[in-house]
């Protein structure tokens, strides 16, 4: 029976050791809730029951150990919480930024290679302009050299058909010359024998005389003070006389072609010396220089020109002079 009692109250024992345990847990869980009212804590001794003395230091030691297994408390994980976001914050922040900025490089990037494409475009359009610029100036150029190659070669030609045309000219004029000296040659041969010498001596004597009244003419009408004398055809008031056609003109006067007066026939018509050349019979209509030789007209060569207002005389010794003539066809 003892043995009995003893086995008996050995598993009693053992049955409240292991169930105070699991009583101190939930004492334990519930606790925090009793800490927020402060009368309670007074009332727990007066609750406890007086036949377990036994068992209260078993509770403490796991009332010991329990406070590491408790959770932290909510202060802390809200500041935790608070770090976290705000680190969540700045680092979507510093990302935003990021590709904010690798956006704004590539947007000037591509303005950058607008610009260069543009800039490129720009460059090749202008070279475009300065090749179709030298184009144009070489196109130019090689027509005004066309055109002052065909220029010279149709001033060659019209000086060659000119020279030809005075030299059929001189040659027309040399002939008639010789037939009318033939035809007087005729006339005197046809006369009597007997009056030959007499015509002869008559034909000496009218050539002395025109020959001298030829030269007094030519005398009369040389100026004292010719600067102050002359005058010509615009203080005349314009020449109104007969005008030489162009492509007659161009074939027997001008520089180009210069004569000696007594090589051509000469005579004196209203006391003015009047002489033949090209087809054309002139006069002078002012006086000569008084520093021109007395036999200009027989030894100088002289060339008639048109200087805008009238024709004039021009003598090659003294090429700044000249003096105002008269055309006339005979």
């Amino acid at each position: 029976m003892k043995s009995i009692g003893i086995v008996s109250i050995t598993a009693m024992a053992l049955l409240l050791g292991l169930g105070a345990p699991g009583f101190a847990r939930q004492d334990q869980q519930e606790k925090p809730k009793p800490q927020e009212q402060p009368a309670k804590p007074q009332q727990k001794p007066e609750e406890k029951p007086a036949q377990q003395p036994k068992q209260e230091p078993q509770p403490k030691q796991q009332q010991q150990q329990h406070p590491q297994q408790q959770p932290k408390p909510q202060p802390e994980q809200k500041q935790q919480q608070q770090k976290q976001q705000a680190k969540s914050q700045q680092d979507q922040q510093q990302k935003q930024q990021q590709d904010q900025a690798n956006s704004n490089k590539q947007q000037q990037q591509q303005q950058q290679q607008k610009q260069q494409a543009k800039s490129q475009q720009d460059q090749k359009q202008k070279q475009q302009q300065q090749q179709q610029q030298q184009q144009a100036n070489s196109n130019k150029q090689q027509q005004q050299e066309r055109d002052n190659s065909q220029k010279q070669e149709q001033q060659i030609t019209k000086k060659q058909q000119d020279q030809q045309r005075q030299g059929q000219q001189q040659q027309q004029d040399r002939s008639a010359t010789q037939s009318q000296q033939q035809v007087r040659g005729q006339q005197q041969r046809s006369d009597q024998q007997p009056h030959v010498q007499q015509v002869h001596m008559q034909t000496q004597q009218e050539q002395h005389r025109q020959e001298g009244e030829q030269q007094g003419a030519w005398q009369q009408h040389r100026a004292s003070n010719w600067q102050s004398e002359h005058r010509d055809w615009q203080q005349r008031g314009g020449y109104n006389g007969y005008r030489i056609p162009e492509d007659r003109y161009n074939g027997y006067f001008g520089s180009d072609h210069s004569f000696r007066i007594y090589s051509y026939p000469v005579m004196i018509v209203g006391g003015y010396p009047r002489f033949q050349y090209g087809g054309y019979w002139f006069s002078l209509a002012d006086s000569w220089p008084e520093y021109w030789s007395s036999n200009w007209y027989d030894d100088d060569d002289v060339y008639i020109d048109y200087s805008g207002d009238g024709y004039y005389l021009y003598n090659r010794r003294y090429p700044r002079d000249r003096i105002a003539i008269n055309v006339y066809l005979n």
